[in-house]
C-alpha cells in the first residue's frame, strides 16, 4: 500500500496536516478488492470554518503577489508530478479502480491544466473604457473573487479537483477543497501535498474531508467563499445552486450528461465503432461525457451492430493493475447494484441484451442493449457505468429529435463522411459541446467546457475560467471637476 494512504489520511488546514475532530471516520476502500486503504476522521463545521478563515487570511497577500511569482508554484507542481508519476498512478488505481490507461489519461490532462495555469496567472487584463462625461477616466480592473470553494467528484478526482483549484490559485484566490468521500486522497489531500511541495504558502489551499451528514450545507453557506465550483450530479447541483443563490454566491456547475454518439449513413463504420466503444467504456463508463446512447442510421445498423458487439466483447474486465484490463470496478456496490437494475429494467420493458454482462461485487461487465422502447426513461437519464443503448433511426431529422430528447446537454458526437454535414447536425443539438468524427469524451485547457439544460451552469477552461474565478471592479477618475445639480 502506498504511504500516501497513511501519510495523507488527514485534513489539511492552514498549512498543517491534522486529524479531524468529528465523531466518526470515513473509510477509504479499494473498490476492486475491498482492501481498507485509510481511515480518516471527518472534519466538522468548525474545521470548515477554520479552513475558510485561513484561506481568507492568506489570500490577501497572495492576491497582491506578482503574477510572475505566482506562476512559479505551478511550474514546481508539474515537476513534483513528474517525479512522483509512478506512485500517483498506483494511488489512482487503488482508490478509484482506474486502469493504467485511465491513470495515464488523467495524469496527462492534469499536466495540461497545470501548464495552462502557469499562463493563466498572467491572463487577467484591465480596460480603460470611454466616458460620456468630460474629464472622466473609467478604469476596469479584473481582481480575484477572494476565496473559492471546490467540491470534486469520484470519477476523475485528481483532474477535476486540479481543474478548479489550480486556476483559482493562479488568479490570486484562496481555495478550500472538499473531495468526494470515496476518493479523499486522490481528489483531496494528494492535491494539497503536491502544492505544499511546490511551495504554495500555507493557508491558501485547504482540504476538508467530510460528509454532508456531518456538516450539512456549511461548506456552501459559509460567508467567506464567493464562488462554489461543483462537479457532480444534477440533483446535488440543483441544491448547490439554490443555496448559493440564497447566499448571493456564484456557482459554477459541471453536472451529469446523457450524451449520444450518432452514426450517419455515410460514416466510416469501423472508425465509428472504435469511437463509440471508447466513448462508452472509458473508465467503466463513469464519465459525465460518456456516450450512453449510440444512434445508428438504420441503413447501416446491421453492420455497425455486429462490429460494435464484437469489439465490446473483447474488452477485458478485471484487476485494474493488469495492463490488459480495460474495464475495472465501478466505485462502490451501490453503483454496481444500480447498473444491474438498469439492465433488468430495460429487459423488462422489452429490450434485447446483445451482451448481458455479469456483475461480481464491483466488477460490472459490459452490457449492450437494443430495442429499448422510445418512451423509456432509461433513454433520457444518465447511466454511470458500462451499459450502452443502441438506437436505430431513419434520417437526420429523427436523429436530431432523439438526441435532444433528454434533460441533459453536455457532450456528443456525430460520424459522417461530410464534415459540413456533421457541423450542421451538431448545430441542431442542445448541448454545450459536440464533436464531428471523434468520440464524446474530450477536455482541453483553452476550450470552454460546460453543458446546457441539466448538465450545468457556467464554463471552465481558458478565458471562461478567468470569468469564473475573478470579478470586475470599476474605478473612475475625474480629471476635471464634475457639475452637480445641487
Amino acid at each position: 500500500m502506498s504511504s500516501y494512504f497513511t501519510d495523507l489520511a488527514q485534513q489539511y488546514i492552514d498549512g498543517e496536516w491534522r486529524p479531524g475532530t468529528g465523531s466518526w471516520d470515513i473509510i477509504d476502500f479499494n473498490p476492486y478488492d475491498g482492501e481498507k486503504l485509510a481511515s480518516i476522521t471527518i472534519a466538522t463545521v468548525d474545521e470548515v470554518d477554520e479552513a475558510y478563515r485561513a484561506a481568507e487570511r492568506a489570500q490577501k497577500q497572495w492576491g497582491e503577489t506578482n503574477a510572475y511569482a505566482r506562476r512559479a508554484v505551478f511550474e514546481k507542481a508539474l515537476a513534483v508530478i513528474d517525479a512522483r508519476e509512478e506512485e500517483i498512478t498506483d494511488v489512482i488505481i487503488a482508490e478509484l479502480g482506474g486502469t493504467r490507461l485511465k491513470a495515464a489519461f488523467e495524469l496527462h490532462l492534469v499536466r495540461e491544466f497545470l501548464r495552462e495555469s502557469v499562463q493563466l496567472a498572467l491572463r487577467p487584463e484591465g480596460k480603460i473604457i470611454p466616458s460620456p462625461v468630460d474629464g472622466k477616466e473609467n478604469r476596469l480592473y479584473r481582481v480575484p473573487v477572494g476565496v473559492v470553494g471546490v467540491i470534486s467528484p469520484f470519477n476523475f478526482p485528481f483532474l477535476l479537483s486540479v481543474k478548479s483549484v489550480a486556476p483559482a490559485l493562479a488568479l490570486g484566490n484562496g481555495v478550500v477543497l472538499k473531495p468526494h468521500q470515496n476518493t479523499p486522497i486522490v481528489g483531496g489531500s494528494l492535491v494539497a501535498k503536491i502544492f505544499e511541495e511546490a511551495g504554495l504558502p500555507g493557508g491558501l489551499l485547504n482540504v476538508v474531508i467530510t460528509d454532508i451528514a456531518e456538516i450539512g450545507d456549511a461548506f456552501i453557506e459559509h460567508p467567506v467563499p464567493k464562488v462554489i465550483s461543483f462537479t457532480g450530479s444534477d440533483k446535488v447541483g440543483r441544491h448547490v445552486a439554490t443555496v448559493c443563490a440564497a447566499n448571493f454566491k456564484r456557482s459554477v456547475l459541471e453536472l451529469g450528461g446523457n450524451s449520444a454518439l450518432v452514426v450517419l449513413d455515410d460514416a466510416d463504420v469501423d472508425y465509428a465503432v472504435d469511437a463509440a466503444v471508447f466513448s462508452r467504456f472509458v473508465h467503466q463508463g463513469q464519465v459525465c461525457m460518456a456516450a450512453n446512447r449510440v444512434l445508428v442510421d438504420r441503413s447501416i445498423q446491421a453492420e455497425f451492430t455486429e462490429k460494435f458487439v464484437a469489439k465490446v466483447g473483447t474488452l477485458k474486465t478485471g484487476d485494474p493493475r493488469d495492463p490488459k484490463t480495460v474495464i475495472g470496478p465501478v466505485i462502490n456496490s451501490s453503483q454496481a447494484d444500480a447498473l444491474s437494475g438498469v439492465v433488468e429494467q430495460a429487459i423488462a420493458e422489452g429490450a434485447t441484451a446483445l451482451l448481458h454482462g455479469s456483475v461480481r461485487e464491483n466488477l460490472v461487465e459490459p452490457s449492450v442493449l437494443t430495442g429499448v422502447p422510445a418512451d423509456s426513461e432509461l433513454l433520457r437519464q444518465e447511466v454511470f457505468g458500462p451499459v450502452v443503448f443502441l438506437v436505430p433511426f431513419d434520417g437526420e431529422e429523427e436523429a436530431v429529435r432523439i438526441v435532444n430528447d433528454t434533460p441533459y446537454g453536455l457532450s456528443g458526437a456525430v460520424h459522417t463522411a461530410d464534415i459540413e454535414r456533421g457541423v450542421n447536425f451538431a448545430k441542431q443539438i442542445d448541448t454545450g459541446m459536440f464533436h464531428v468524427n471523434d468520440g464524446t469524451v474530450h477536455d482541453e485547457p483553452l476550450v470552454p467546457f460546460g453543458g446546457e439544460k441539466h448538465s450545468g451552469i457556467g464554463r471552465l477552461n481558458g478565458e471562461t475560467t478567468v470569468d469564473s474565478f475573478t470579478t470586475t471592479k470599476w474605478i473612475s477618475v475625474q480629471h476635471g471637476r464634475s457639475r452637480f445639480p445641487f
